[in-house]
């Protein structure tokens, strides 16, 4: 588990996760599972698309979830593309 990727859901994220939030969850998600801090310039798109649709994917989630009756976040993964 990647332990600086923070939980982006109330109540543990008292307000809403701004889309900064989910990009630096996102970008800690790829390097751990990449094993790149920095990725080579030969793989600098490969690495920046992971970390788009990881992004994506957690808006997507948060955006779905429902903690105690209300939806975590009003905002769809469209509002982070």
């Amino acid at each position: 588990m990647c332990r600086s990727i923070k939980t982006l859901r109330p109540p543990v994220l008292p307000e809403e996760a701004t889309e900064e939030d989910i990009h630096a969850a996102a970008l800690q998600y790829v390097r751990k599972v990449s094993g790149f801090r920095a990725p080579a310039a030969h793989n600098r798109e490969v690495f920046d698309r992971a970390v788009e649709a990881v992004a994506l994917a957690t808006a997507e989630l948060l955006g779905g979830l429902e903690v105690k009756g209300q939806r975590v976040r009003e905002r769809s993964a469209e509002d982070v593309a």
